[in-house]
């Protein structure tokens, strides 16, 4: 499992970035390997990080060639004020169960249930 994490400096958005982000989300949601997100802001700093997690590199990479990816990307200077991507390859994910994740039911090598 692999996961992509966005972390940028929020700007303005306007109803299109709404309207193309909206897209890009269902877009993602579509792509067999897409196992969810999750989403953190820094009071302190003002960023924000998402965290999309994929079952395979060739699923995210279904999303970062899509048209409409590629479209936003080269809009985003519009409406974030600089970001940085990470890439990750997920070697475990585990928990007592006692919070929703997005890998708690993953299937494959890297979800392991009950482990500290």
């Amino acid at each position: 499992m692999y996961s992509a994490t966005f972390t940028f400096a929020k700007g303005d958005y306007d109803d299109e970035f709404h309207r193309r982000d909206q897209a890009i989300a269902e877009i993602a949601k579509a792509i067999p390997g897409y196992l969810g997100e999750e989403a953190w802001e820094n009071p302190a700093t003002g960023l924000i990080s998402t965290v999309y997690y994929w079952q395979t590199l060739e699923a995210l990479q279904q999303l970062v060639e899509h048209p409409q990816h590629r479209a936003a990307k080269n809009l985003q200077s519009r409406w974030i004020r600089g970001y940085h991507i990470t890439i990750a390859q997920v070697l475990r994910s585990y928990g007592d169960g006692g919070i929703a994740h997005p890998l708690a039911h993953a299937s494959g090598p890297a979800s392991t249930a009950g482990q500290d």
